[in-house]
């Protein structure tokens, strides 16, 4: 099957089930990513400072985050500002302005990072007619001895969104953290596991919930985690 069969079929998946999944390997071959950008791009994640937001006391999250104005297909960076998701869609977090550090310029500007907010714009807004505010995060989730790492703590949850792209960057030495995905009612409609380098997920926000269970580590006496990219799409009111 085509790279364009695989996308082909990854748009009409998302229309009819509300979620669709392409494997890594195609996804950095459709962006014409290679080894070497991808690696620059995926050693960002080792600088992200600390969320301590985490109303459950954990300190196993690592977050940047960013902003971003689309019209027409172009991005413009926005001033940094905060993140904000109501307790509606996050119960545990929400009704909190939370500041993060600011993700890096020169990740931004780096090939691999455009490619995929050029693809997002491509697979979300394909008529570059929209308005939209777009929202970039790093995330690294630490699992080591006596603190497990949670991917996401509020649970199965929507983001308040209208699309959502998660991408896989690294799995390093952990266990577990499966992806779970279900209708508005909770009813589950089916788990899976991000594995490899850019195995990517597209979500519906408003037809569909998704949560990522803990991970663990192989070996405790080394350190693990797992480092994922995620590009949420809202209509800019």
């Amino acid at each position: 099957m085509s790279d364009t069969d695989s996308l082909s079929r990854m748009d009409e998946a998302l229309a009819r089930d509300g979620y669709a999944r392409l494997p890594g390997a195609q996804m950095l071959a459709r962006l014409g990513i290679g080894e070497a950008d991808w690696r620059g791009f995926a050693r960002t994640w080792d600088d992200l400072g600390p969320d301590l937001y985490m109303a459950d006391g954990g300190r196993y999250r690592r977050r940047r985050h960013a902003t971003f104005a689309l019209r027409a297909g172009h991005y413009v960076r926005q001033p940094h500002q905060p993140h904000y998701q109501s307790r509606d869609y996050n119960p545990l977090n929400g009704d909190v302005q939370r500041w993060f550090d600011p993700v890096d310029q020169a990740t931004v500007a780096m090939p691999a990072c455009q490619a995929i907010l050029g693809w997002c714009a491509d697979s979300f807004d394909p008529a570059a007619k929209g308005d939209w505010l777009v929202e970039l995060h790093q995330f690294r989730i630490e699992a080591r001895p006596g603190e497990t790492g949670r991917p996401t703590p509020e649970g199965m949850h929507r983001d308040g969104v209208d699309r959502v792209m998660v991408m896989l960057v690294e799995r390093r030495n952990v266990r577990e953290g499966v992806t779970r995905i279900g209708a508005p009612d909770g009813a589950p409609l089916g788990e899976f596991t991000l594995t490899d380098p850019a195995d990517t997920m597209l979500i519906d926000d408003h037809r569909i919930l998704h949560g990522v269970t803990e991970i663990h580590p192989l070996d405790p006496a080394q350190p693990a985690w797992r480092d994922a990219l995620v590009v949420t799409f809202a209509p800019k009111g």
